[in-house]
């Protein structure tokens, strides 16, 4: 199953099958003072500059998050969409606390977003999806509901289906679905990274739609995070996930290297390109 998504003028084909797609997380002022400060004095600069980097480093699809304390939302999503889309051309992901901050961001988007987030709360069904099917876009859905994150596998599963279910049921189809199973630090509980991985394993397998996840998270808390965050990202893409969210300055070569053993890299022309480049930097 493809989900297809569109900035200004590149096209982003997501599946199962094809090279795992990158959304670059860095344009999002959480644990980022200075993004959080310009934010505030309405200076987007430092969007543009972040914008720029992560297509060069090898980001896909952008997310963009503009969500800190003095901040209007609704006001500055559209202001900081405006932006990146003078600086690249690549599809954006809007992650967004407040819905009511997306009517004006999607107008501005010329070609198919992703909306982030849903979730299986039933105010979030009924006022996201209904954006989702009026703009053409397409979404992450959120295994969490009002009781928040289930620490097992079989609940978040059954919240992504619903999430299918419900998004079925106003017209939008399956592949412009894109299911975050969520991850937890495992220096709180030694066994989140296992329910996620199977919650990844079951929604391939019985819901067949893409998936993403904050590959980051699972460290939180702990020494080494980046050998910990690219040892489950690994685990992640062979389970099910398909376009994760990370800083892909950091996670690319690992990425390129899991696709290349996966037999997603024919005769491995993006790692020995990705190598040279790198060895010539």
């Amino acid at each position: 199953m493809d989900t297809i998504v569109k900035g200004k003028a590149v096209e982003v084909v997501i599946g199962y099958d094809r090279p795992t797609v990158l959304i670059g997380e860095r344009i999002n002022p959480s644990g980022k003072k200075k993004l959080a400060q310009a934010l505030r004095d309405g200076d987007l600069d430092q969007v543009r500059k972040e914008a720029v980097n992560q297509v060069a480093a090898g980001a896909d699809i952008l997310d963009v998050n503009v969500v800190t304390s003095g901040v209007d939302e609704v006001a500055m999503l559209p202001k900081a969409v405006a932006a990146i889309l003078e600086v690249v051309d690549v599809p954006l992901c809007l992650d967004v606390n407040d819905p009511a901050a997306l009517p004006a961001a999607l107008k501005l988007i010329p070609g198919k977003a992703v909306i982030n987030s849903v979730t299986g709360e039933e105010k979030s069904l009924t006022t996201v999806l209904p954006l989702v099917k009026e703009y053409g876009a397409a979404v992450v859905g959120l295994t969490m509901d009002e009781k928040g994150i289930p620490k097992d596998a079989a609940t978040r599963f059954a919240i992504a289906e619903r999430i299918v279910s419900r998004a079925d049921a106003l017209g939008i189809p399956a592949n412009d679905i894109i299911m975050d199973c969520l991850c937890m630090s495992v220096g709180a509980d030694d066994r989140a990274a296992v329910a996620t991985l199977d919650a990844v394993e079951m929604v391939r397998q019985r819901l067949g739609v893409n998936q993403t996840l904050g590959a980051s998270n699972i460290s939180f808390g702990l020494p080494d995070r980046e050998l910990i965050n690219h040892v489950f990202l690994g685990a992640a893409i062979r389970a099910g996930v398909t376009c994760p969210t990370v800083d892909a300055a950091k996670v690319r070569p690992t990425v390129l290297a899991l696709d290349l053993v996966m037999g997603r890299d024919r005769f491995a022309r993006r790692f020995l390109t990705d190598y040279r480049a790198r060895s010539a930097a």
